[in-house]
């Protein structure tokens, strides 16, 4: 008897190994700001209620150095800034966050974005604008929150910082990274074994963050293809197979715009791209921006037909989204959660 088990044991370490793909991740841009105003703590429960992977915060700085969660540099598209410190906007007519206290920054009443010309919501049939009382959140007070869903929820959710426009902070005299990292470090988020994302435009930083700033988790660039980084740098050099093996080399990921993904105007004319099968031959994960209901993308007439062409099609590994339920459900639906 012990002769046969152990033979059978025997053969079983002779089996190949099948590596197991990594379920594909949902991540919550800015929450689920399809239902809530972007990155209030409303719109992170309900993500995390909704059962996304990873909960997105943009990281910006306060005049005293505080780094707190809102998408931009300025306050005027957000929250009532205008309303509460008139004169306080710079020649341009933009109210910086990096010209606040975060003690200022707290009287202020967090809302849906507008079109900083016209006054109107960006998307019209999302949470009306004046309605429930919001507030702009230090990254800790939303690491706290979300550590603490985890403990009463018993499900980890990652977090996805994104350190925004380093370089612009530091010109400013505010180094960003520096300041972030270790506040991420003293939280527990410190390694790849930790469900933590840092992510950035900035290829120099990413680079820096990697490097000088001596970061051991995981790190993804951002590129936009219409546009030069703020360092002075093309996107479109990473977009290549060269150049996403010089990016393996600090990295682990990259996250395009889904038209990098999928090309085309139309359902008819849709064609997956290259880019995903180059980036997983870099060994890059591939996690593109944004998926909306409100405003799909050309090549896609639902979010269903979307979601499959993303995840069945051009295999990403995840991408962000602002309505993580639909997703979850799409997923649950073809047992991949």
């Amino acid at each position: 008897m012990m002769k046969n088990l152990l033979i059978a044991f025997l053969c079983a370490l002779a089996l190949p190994v099948v590596a197991q793909p990594a379920k594909p991740a949902v991540i919550a841009h800015r929450g689920a700001s399809g239902y809530l105003p972007e990155h209030t703590v409303a719109a992170k429960v309900l993500a995390h209620a909704m059962g996304a992977d990873f909960l997105e915060q943009d990281v910006v700085l306060t005049k005293d150095d505080v780094p707190i969660v809102m998408h931009d540099t300025q306050l005027e598209t957000i929250s009532d800034v205008a309303q509460r410190f008139p004169d306080r906007k710079r020649a341009n007519g933009h109210y910086y966050a990096l010209d606040f206290t975060l003690a200022e920054i707290k009287q202020l009443r967090a809302n849906e974005r507008v079109n900083a010309k016209t006054g109107q919501a960006v998307y019209p049939d999302r949470f009306p604008a004046g309605k429930a009382s919001f507030q702009i959140s230090t990254l800790e007070e939303e690491l706290q929150l979300i550590q603490g869903l985890n403990k009463t929820c018993r499900r980890v959710v990652g977090i996805y910082p994104e350190i925004k426009q380093p370089a612009w902070h530091r010109k400013a005299g505010h180094d960003i990274s520096r300041i972030v990292l270790p506040i991420l470090r003293r939280y527990g988020y410190a390694t790849k074994q930790d469900p933590c994302w840092v992510q950035c435009f900035e290829p120099d930083e990413v680079k820096r963050i990697r490097t000088e700033l001596g970061w051991e988790g995981h790190l993804l660039l951002l590129l936009s293809a219409n546009r030069k980084h703020p360092d002075g740098t093309s996107a479109e050099a990473w977009f290549t197979p060269a150049g996403m093996k010089e990016l393996a080399k600090v990295a682990d990921g990259i996250g395009p715009e889904l038209g990098a993904i999928v090309s085309g105007k139309s359902k008819a004319s849709r064609k997956v791209t290259d880019f995903v099968n180059d980036a997983h031959a870099a060994k890059l994960t591939v996690h593109p921006y944004t998926l909306r209901a409100d405003d799909l993308p050309k090549f896609a007439d639902s979010m269903d037909d979307a979601i499959e062409v993303l995840f069945a099609e051009a295999r990403v590994d995840g991408f962000f989204t602002d309505f993580p339920d639909v997703v979850v459900k799409w997923l649950g639906a073809r047992g991949m959660r």
